[in-house]
């Protein structure tokens, strides 16, 4: 925002992970998305954490697009991100030349889940089969080879919780190298589309003028996959890796990185990515779950290129230089609102004097109570939970967490534990950490993960409430935050529909999910069908005997929830006008999340579909639907929704 008021051009390609889920759905209020409420005057990109590589849900501004073509058609995200941001570039030195600009790339890559062509991942072929701890000692000495680690740096022991490679079962060994395959591709493929917006900036004559931070990583690299990856990413999420057996995977084991996948790598792999440190994402204390390469590129501004710098910098520090290099003040105020302070350090006093003072001294780190404090070379860190337990577990109470310190100054990787030999350190700056939580509003401390993800749970705000809602034809989009939720509990779905004359073909009536996890009411040769995908492994389905007749009807499907605990099945009853035309059961259901990025759509599906009966291009129902109605938990015995009944519940939610 400062940037744009100062005369900056200003776009952002990518993921946008700021805008809070209740406001994400097509009706906002859209103050915290880039480029109504933020500072971005072009926004092209997914709102939240992940997104489909291959059928992803895009936004243009805030208007959802559909993707320019399909996966057959060569479609992939990271490469219409930087056709955007290129085109995006070229215009505005065309339409404004001596205007400067500003543009944030976050493509989703590498972020699960990996997508990559396959000609891609195939380059790799046979290059990890030596496992992870082959791999984590190959990477730690070309990285002293590169200099981008201290002479005397030590590589960091495995940790207990992170399986060996010569433990892993042998038969799934293949299936684990090909995860990892996928991900070097999917990490070339972007570095090459980063290539072509860097070649855009220097074709148009300003490389030289324009600063370019490159961040690779994400907070160290992720270990969500479990110990043995995962091709639906999901299940792990749900509490149900265990449905992926070895031999599901190996059954899968080809289509890894493809538009039938949404894959992670192992665990093991996450931990030698994040070389030579310990742990991996999540782990907030320790150096492998925070620690990032970043390379800043701005030839009229750093006068002896690559050099290496080892003060102390942080993400929240990118901002103040950005802001020092282009030679303006912090603001108090933007747009008539008052500003808190940066807390971050402008990087700039480091591009010319490699030896200079380290300024930005003091930051603590913290995520699901796994935290750590830095303090003048000095960081005190303790691990409180692992990253792929991510429902259930045991863990222990905060003040049973085992602290350990280290000496930055001759200890690079946090290699050797000073705790037994420095407690009254270790003190200091467990009270510094306390102070720097409170300061920050971490504490409480929360330490669920996916619990986290359902709102009742996490106790935020929600857009939905009650135990009832009306849809209506064309609505669509809708995040799972913007739909009552219907987990692990009873649910009717009620639609009002006109079928023509010759029957109604096909098409959806309700959708939610899609390929990897979700349900859907809709129609086929003419009958009402439902069906329940369970991650994509399994699926559940339950058609009427009997087409529904022309006219206008109601057609209802019912679940009635086992009970007794989470992702528990449930008996389907279907109607046509109150009466029976259908029953089956569903085995499974998932207890807390069915996308990070598929939607609800009323009438159709966009994105990947529940089922394979129909495409997304075919998903549209050939009858007319007035209304549909989502109830939950509630025993309708007539199984039918009068005018009256619907009134009320209209009334009842103004």
């Amino acid at each position: 925002m400062t940037l744009k008021l100062n005369g900056y051009s200003t776009a952002q390609f990518g993921k946008c992970h700021e805008v809070p889920v209740w406001q994400s759905s097509p009706m906002g209020p859209f103050d915290a998305w880039p480029s109504a409420g933020g500072g971005f005057e072009t926004f092209y990109g997914f709102i939240g954490g992940e997104n489909n590589q291959w059928d992803p849900a895009l936004y243009d501004g805030t208007t959802p697009v559909e993707p320019p073509a399909t996966p057959e058609e060569g479609y992939h995200l990271t490469e219409d991100l930087a056709d955007r941001a290129v085109s995006w570039m070229r215009q505005q030195k065309a339409l404004m030349p001596d205007k400067p600009f500003f543009v944030y790339f976050a493509p989703g890559a590498t972020h699960a889940p990996h997508h990559v062509p396959k000609e891609w991942a195939d380059r790799y072929k046979g290059e990890f089969d030596d496992g992870w701890d082959v791999q984590r000692g190959r990477t730690f000495r070309r990285q002293k080879e590169l200099g981008v680690i201290p002479a005397d740096a030590e590589l960091t022991a495995r940790h207990a919780e992170i399986t060996a490679w010569d433990d892993m079962p042998d038969e799934l060994k293949p299936v684990l190298a090909r995860e990892m395959e996928v991900y070097a591709g999917f990490l070339e493929h972007v570095d090459h589309h980063v290539g072509r917006l860097i070649d855009t900036i220097d074709d148009l004559g300003v490389l030289d003028n324009t600063m370019i931070y490159y961040i690779v990583g994400d907070n160290g690299a992720s270990a969500e996959g479990t110990l043995n990856g995962a091709f639906n990413e999901l299940a792990n999420f749900n509490g149900m890796a265990a449905l992926e057996t070895p031999e599901f995977m190996l059954s899968k084991m080809e289509e890894f990185g493809s538009p039938s996948s949404y894959n992670h790598f192992a665990v093991g792999w996450a931990w030698a990515m994040d070389t030579p440190f310990q742990w991996t994402k999540q782990v907030a204390s320790h150096w492998g779950g925070t620690r990032n390469g970043t390379i800043v590129h701005w030839p009229n501004g750093i006068e002896q290129p690559g050099g290496l710098r080892s003060q102390f910098t942080h993400v929240i520090d990118v901002a103040p230089t950005i802001l020092e290099a282009a030679g303006l003040p912090e603001p108090t105020m933007v747009n008539g609102v008052q500003q808190s302070a940066m807390e971050g350090t402008s990087m700039l006093y480091t591009f010319n004097e490699a030896d200079a003072p380290e300024r930005h001294d003091l930051q603590y780190f913290e995520m699901f109570a796994n935290r750590g404090i830095y303090h003048k070379g000095w960081s005190a860190v303790t691990k409180h939970r692992t990253p792929w337990v991510m429902v259930g577990g045991k863990l222990p109470a905060f003040d049973e967490d085992l602290w350990e310190l280290y000496d930055g100054s001759t200890d690079y990787s946090q290699a050797r534990n000073l705790v037994a030999e420095q407690p009254d350190r270790l003190a200091k700056l467990q009270r510094l950490w306390l102070i720097e939580a409170t300061k920050y509003n971490v504490l409480p401390m929360d330490d669920r993960t996916s619990e986290r993800l359902v709102p009742e749970m996490a106790g935020r705000p929600t857009l939905i409430r009650g135990d009832s809602q009306l849809f209506f034809p064309g609505m669509g989009r809708l995040s799972e935050n913007s739909v009552v939720s219907i987990k692990n509990r009873s649910f009717s779905v009620t639609a009002e529909v006109v079928v023509p004359e010759g029957g109604v073909e096909g098409g959806v009536i309700i959708a939610q999910g899609g390929r990897f996890g979700g349900w859907a009411v809709y129609a086929k040769n003419g009958k009402a069908k439902f069906v329940y995908n369970v991650l994509g492994i399994q699926e559940f389905a339950i058609e009427a005997s009997t087409p529904v007749p022309a006219g206008t009807h109601q057609l209802r499907m019912e679940f009635a929830y086992d009970g007794g605990g989470l992702a528990k099945g449930g008996n389907v009853t279907l109607y046509y006008d109150g009466t029976e035309v259908g029953a089956g059961r569903v085995g499974a259901t998932q207890p807390l999340i069915f996308s990070a990025d598929e939607t609800t759509d009323i009438g159709y599906e966009s994105g990947t579909t529940v089922t394979s009966d129909y495409t997304a291009r075919d998903s549209r129902f050939t009858g007319k639907i007035n209304w549909v109605q989502l109830d939950l938990g509630k025993d309708d015995h007539d199984h039918f929704i009068d005018p009256e009944e619907r009134l009320r519940i209209a009334m009842s939610r103004q």
